[in-house]
């Protein structure tokens, strides 16, 4: 079957650009629609280098009624909307297009109702994350979805990426945490599916259309959140192992000794765990010379009932020589230090600027050949470009950051990519593990993804948005 696609910048508005901004005055308010100067550098371009085109228009609505007219007029007018949450994302995602009508979800930020009974907590998409954790741990729970962003983006963004995090090896991604959504589809529809309940096989569940769909299917405004019962704190290590045969076998054995309780397995190369160390204010629990370091981290509800079992595991990982040095956080700040040797990425991202960043993903068991095979090809033909090599190994994403690259350097970022992207498809893996295709990736969207597949996906964007106004040259 072939699919004819029309390209989202070839859909042309009915009218002139200045109708369209008549409309959303007149049905929004003159102040709620900013143009020209009037728009902040920050709407222009997210945390990723890819740079976007001169947006038509700001809005920024406050309710659901308001978005849903904003993309009924522009669909009206077949004018393209660039949706915009926290602006943290790693792939261009929310870079607008030219010309565009950036829908920042900024003001729509709220918690709805928490309700304690069934666990869940309804937000509206603007909402911080961290906001979000914070009450859920004054209601006594755990909201699990957890990334270094969490001060700045939006459950909206985190939700329309699939996000991941730190604890997605017990909890999983985005998507499990996620019961019901409203969404706004491309021509003001509002779909309400705000469902409350773990169960509910009542059809099809249209909410994991828009999960991960980058805001190009439809714009989430609502979420109903599942919430997991309190932690008090956890038993955290850092932990040296011989090579990355060791680190399967030790992740396998924790979470059998744990019982599944591990909730962060971060693995960290020399590479990393030497620059990370270097940085003002970080320590180095261990001697930097082994081949591979993993943090890891089970929480609870009585860390210090569980310290003696969490001990036990790495004693017994020791003897099986899984395990050659190991430090265990004594006190809720150690553990805090640990975190913040992970973290140090941040740092290190400034320090390689302007560099590479690729989030991948393969199997488990294949993720010590995968990087042997990336370390073969920066030694081969990157040689004077640095690399530092991280991941969530339990979940099986791997990180890398290349650079400094040289300035202006389109020809040599091409390359590298081809040649990293090359091998993440030969390993049968995918070129985004975590942070979405958005417009950087999306000429390597067919390294992970089968043909049948892509046009499966043109469907359903031709269905639900056809005149392919929502965040146009995104991901397709």
């Amino acid at each position: 079957m072939t699919t004819v696609q029309t390209s989202p910048l070839e859909v042309l508005p009915s009218r002139h650009p200045s109708d369209v901004v008549a409309a959303l005055k007149q049905e929004l308010g003159d102040a709620e629609v900013l143009t020209g100067e009037q728009i902040s550098a920050k709407y222009l371009r997210d945390w990723s280098d890819e740079r976007g085109g001169v947006p038509l228009a700001l809005v920024r609505p406050r309710s659901t009624q308001e978005v849903a007219s904003l993309l009924r007029i522009c669909h009206a007018h077949g004018q393209a909307v660039t949706p915009q949450g926290g602006l943290t994302g790693l792939a261009g995602g929310a870079v607008p297009s030219e010309g565009s009508v950036v829908l920042s979800l900024e003001r729509m930020s709220g918690i709805t109702a928490i309700d304690t009974g069934s666990a869940t907590m309804t937000v509206l998409a603007g909402t911080p994350l961290q906001v979000i954790q914070e009450a859920a741990q004054q209601a006594g729970f755990f909201y699990a979805l957890d990334l270094g962003a969490r001060g700045s983006c939006q459950i909206g963004g985190n939700i329309s990426t699939n996000a991941g995090g730190n604890r997605v090896i017990r909890y999983g991604m985005a998507r499990q945490l996620v019961l019901g959504l409203e969404v706004v589809l491309a021509d003001g529809t509002v779909l309400s599916m705000l469902n409350q309940m773990v169960k509910n096989n009542a059809g099809p569940d249209l909410k994991h259309l828009f999960i991960g769909s980058e805001g190009t299917l439809g714009i989430i405004t609502q979420a109903v959140l599942r919430l997991h019962p309190g932690v008090s704190g956890a038993n955290t290590a850092l932990v040296a192992l011989p090579d990355f045969d060791a680190v399967v076998h030790f992740l396998n054995h924790a979470q059998h000794a744990l019982s599944g309780q591990v909730s962060a397995f971060e693995v960290m190369w020399p590479d990393f765990y030497l620059a990370a160390t270097a940085v003002p204010g970080v320590r180095a629990p261990l001697p930097g010379h082994y081949p591979v370091y993993v943090l890891i981290d089970a929480q609870g509800a009585d860390p210090e009932a569980e310290a003696e079992r969490f001990q036990a595991m790495l004693e017994q990982a020791m003897e099986h020589a899984w395990v050659l040095d190991a430090a265990i956080a004594q006190s809720h700040a150690e553990c805090q230090d640990f975190w913040a040797l992970r973290d140090a990425v941040a740092e290190l991202l400034q320090t390689n600027a302007p560099s590479v960043n690729f989030d991948l993903s393969v199997p488990i068991s294949k993720i010590g050949a995968c990087v042997d095979q990336l370390r073969a090809v920066m030694a081969a033909r990157f040689e004077h470009l640095n690399v530092v090599f991280f991941g969530h190994v339990g979940d099986g994403n791997i990180h890398a950051v290349v650079g400094p690259m040289p300035p202006e350097d389109g020809a040599t970022e091409h390359q590298l990519e081809e040649a990293f992207y090359a091998i993440i498809r030969d390993f049968s893996g995918s070129v985004s593990a975590e942070h979405g295709i958005g417009l950087h990736k999306k000429q390597w969207l067919a390294h992970s993804r089968s043909a049948a597949e892509i046009a499966v996906m043109q469907l359903m964007k031709n269905a639900l948005d056809p005149r392919h106004i929502l965040n146009p040259g995104k991901v397709l």
